[in-house]
């Protein structure tokens, strides 16, 4: 089982590029780069937020559980 993270599709999407999105949400690019390739532990609820607030999508969009 495992969550994956499709941010770069949604990035993609929207024709955003990851030091933008970065500066937009309010995260260093490496941390944005941690999140896009599911390398990340955790996600706060405020950084979940402001992703889905730039990228106009739901938190559904971004994440997804696989078993």
């Amino acid at each position: 089982m495992e969550i994956l993270v499709n941010l770069d599709v949604m990035m993609a999407k929207r024709k955003i590029s990851g030091g933008e999105l970065a500066e937009k949400i309010g995260i260093t690019p490496a941390n944005l780069s941690i999140l896009k390739t599911g390398k990340a532990k955790a996600i706060r609820f405020s950084t979940l937020m402001a992703l889905c607030h730039e990228l106009e999508c739901q938190p559904g969009d971004l994440l997804e559980f696989k078993e």
